[in-house]
């Protein structure tokens, strides 16, 4: 038994008061966590061992383990929290299940245990396959490769792509009626991150074709959150160790957890010793899309399942469990820590492109967006227009500029034959926004296939997709590009997949209000209502305050995009918007300074970034400072206090990796000055003993940290005024 020290118990122990609970029994039982992975995650690499004879495969990296018993089947046995000790299976379960022909097939798996509220290991060699399971013939281990073909040219905090290891269990028919039918399963261990992603594909190598219906990617039996005697799967907590997130996600909420259209926590009828009387304890996880089904599947043909991201958590404070989102997407997904700075230009001629374009170019601006009820019209794709764009596309570049434009594809009616057709009625109408066009039909494709034609050859850099939304089916049977109902809505979302990863792979960012990250998008509304932006600017000042500190607790800022209208947006009089520029300085400086001290880009929707030389120099200073901490605005947020116009609010950057670890934004709302003294939570800096804090870069003066890993720091603010203090 490796020894463990006292020093070493502390230390563990001092991790409480973070949120991370670590019990006495599992220091004992575990080799202790080197370092916190939030701050450095290097040792952390990920690796494949076999043991016992060859009957188990283990997959860890020191943050989580996950081991497979693999004779006489496949079977998951240990799923652990290496961090905090944390088991989280109590039970064997298939590795995957798939519906071919209408009938459910099981990959992989054990049966035979008969306790269900915890797993043995001598337990193991008393199970048996399933008769009709899908049996493993082979296992490999490799490198993990990237997602994306992804073209990085525009600012971004992380230009690498992940490493890691890929476990890959290969499966063959039983049943003779699914001769030629081959199965992987396939579990990706990231380096750095306790996160294990799932997913399998099936290949057709007979003569037949098949039907595929519903694909369960990951069952797992989970120990249960709450026990509890009366009460049901929909009012019981679920367990909380794990976060799921998969690559089948949409809703327009701008949130992933109400996005979510794969998780299933259910109840598990072979658990009879649960404490809830009626069996209705939420411990069976299944994960997979619920309306796709009739999926025609020919010989020689692959079908990709869904990707589950499975993240365990070792705390249930929320700003570290949102830190471990955020972590995982700025590792897994790089494309998304691009984040540059645009204008939303309102354009009703060429000449206002061009002007918008020298006006970016002389404030610093890296890029300009055509917004919605500009003159761009990405669908014409007729010589005159590709000429027109490119020009100015070529323009732009000239002066070191991106260019881009808005596209609207839903919440517009296309026609009879064209629109989704509702299955209740046989008619278009009563899609997520009444009408909208089907993906997969005529006009769908031939949309996409202009999108392409359009980026090609104009060499734009910036795509705003304003829908589809959100999954619609469609039961048409006409479309070319789906068979009917059950297969629509995953036929339309690869179509829309394969454009995101397509204009990915071309250097293109892509703004998209949905879900839809993991598969390409750079950038999702950060949450906010449209019609505040006609309230007067002190309103939107605390209210754009708030969607950010709403918005960012599991999405990173450079996920998110703002709004700053400078000339009328829905409504709203001269007291909503900050045009005459030069005679709204004061606001228009804050506005940006809270969303550029955020890390969030803002649309800034109007026909110009300044109307005189002072606003000018004003937009350039703004931009200066942000360029010159971009890293650290970049960094994580610690939420400090959400903005309610009663008191000071703000924010805490923090990054352990660089020299100015920490940026504090603090903010007066009120109308008179103000002095605090705030506990500034300095963990996440990686600092342990001495803070050194400048604020807007006087000198610096040193503070001791607490036990706590805090200080406390006492600032006075003016009326209506913001302060910014670094770090070191």
């Amino acid at each position: 038994m490796k020894k463990i020290t006292i020093k070493q118990i502390l230390l563990d122990l001092s991790l409480i008061g973070f949120g991370i609970v670590i019990s006495t029994s599992a220091l004992l039982a575990q080799k202790p966590v080197k370092t916190d992975w939030l701050l450095n995650a290097a040792s952390y690499m990920a690796r494949v061992e076999v043991k016992e004879g060859k009957k188990e495969v283990t997959l860890e990296n020191g943050l989580v383990k996950r081991t497979f018993r693999i004779e006489p089947n496949v079977v998951c046995i240990d799923y652990l929290n290496q961090v905090n000790g944390q088991q989280l299976l109590r039970s064997v379960k298939p590795e995957a299940r798939i519906n071919i022909n209408g009938k459910d097939y099981n990959i992989g798996g054990l049966i035979g245990q008969k306790e269900n509220a915890y797993l043995l290991p001598e337990w193991l060699d008393r199970f048996t396959p399933g008769d009709q399971d899908f049996k493993m013939t082979t296992f490999d281990v490799n490198l993990i490769r990237p997602q994306l073909n992804w073209k990085s040219k525009f600012w971004a905090s992380n230009h690498k792509q992940p490493t890691g290891k890929v476990l890959s269990f290969h499966y063959r028919a039983v049943a003779p009626q699914l001769s030629g039918l081959e199965v992987s399963v396939n579990y990706e261990l990231y380096d750095g991150l306790p996160l294990i992603v799932k997913s399998l594909s099936i290949q057709n190598k007979g003569d037949q074709t098949f039907t595929i219906g519903r694909v369960v990617n990951e069952i797992l039996g989970m120990v249960e959150e709450q026990s509890a005697v009366v009460g049901g799967v929909d009012k019981m907590a679920k367990p909380q160790g794990i976060y799921i997130e998969s690559n089948y996600a949409f809703n327009n909420a701008m949130r992933y957890d109400l996005s979510d259209q794969t998780t299933r926590w259910k109840v598990d009828s072979t658990y009879t010793s649960q404490v809830n009387y009626d069996y209705q304890t939420p411990c069976l996880l299944e994960i997979y899309p619920d309306k796709v089904s009739g999926i025609e599947f020919k010989k020689g043909e692959v079908f990709n399942s869904i990707r589950s991201y499975e993240l365990l958590m070792d705390s249930y404070d929320r700003e570290r469990r949102g830190l471990a989102i955020r972590k995982m997407y700025h590792t897994i997904a790089p494309w998304t820590t691009a984040n540059p700075i645009f204008m939303h230009l309102v354009s009703k001629n060429d000449d206002e492109v061009r002007s918008a374009v020298d006006q970016c170019a002389a404030t610093g601006y890296e890029a300009l967006i055509l917004s919605f009820g500009s003159h761009c019209n990405v669908e014409d794709t007729s010589a005159t227009n590709i000429k027109r764009w490119k020009d100015l596309a070529e323009y732009a570049h000239q002066k070191k500029v991106f260019i881009g434009s808005y596209s609207l594809f839903s919440s517009r009616r296309i026609s009879d034959e064209d629109d989704v057709i509702n299955p209740k009625t046989g008619k278009p109408g009563g899609a997520f926004f009444g009408n909208a066009p089907c993906f997969g039909s005529k006009w769908g494709l031939g949309y996409r296939d202009k999108i392409k034609a359009f980026y090609s050859k104009t060499s734009f850099d910036i795509w705003e997709n304003d829908g589809p939304y959100p999954g619609d089916v469609c039961a048409s049977t006409t479309h070319p590009g789906h068979q009917g109902l059950e297969d629509s809505q995953w036929k339309q979302i690869n179509i829309q997949k394969e454009l995101y990863r397509w204009l990915n792979a071309k250097g293109v960012y892509i703004n998209a209000p949905d879900w839809y990250f993991l598969d390409g998008t750079n950038k999702i509304g950060i949450g906010y209502r449209e019609v505040n932006f006609s309230l007067p600017r002190e309103n939107q000042l605390i209210l754009n305050r708030q969607n950010i500190f709403d918005g960012t607790w599991e999405k990173t800022a450079a996920m998110s995009w703002g709004f700053v209208p400078l000339t009328k947006y829905q409504g709203g009089g001269p007291e909503a918007v900050l045009e005459p520029l030069k005679d709204h300085l004061k606001d228009y400086e804050q506005l940006m300074m809270q969303y550029y001290g955020a890390g969030v880009q803002a649309c800034y929707r109007g026909p110009r970034l300044y109307d005189t030389e002072n606003t000018r120099l004003t937009v350039v200073k703004v931009i200066d400072w942000y360029k010159k901490y971009r890293d650290i605005l970049n960094s994580e947020i610690v939420h400090l206090r959400r903005a309610d116009g009663r008191d000071w609010d703000g924010l805490l950057h923090v990054n352990p990796k660089l020299k100015n670890k920490g940026m504090l934004m603090l903010y007066n709302p009120l109308k008179e000055k103000i002095t605090r003294t705030i506990k500034v939570p300095l963990y996440y800096t990686g600092l342990t003993s001495v803070a050194k804090l400048m604020e807007k870069g006087k000198a610096a003066k040193s503070y001791t940290l607490n036990r706590n890993y805090e200080i406390e720091y006492t600032c006075t603010l003016e009326p209506e005024s913001y302060t910014w203090v670094l770090i070191e």
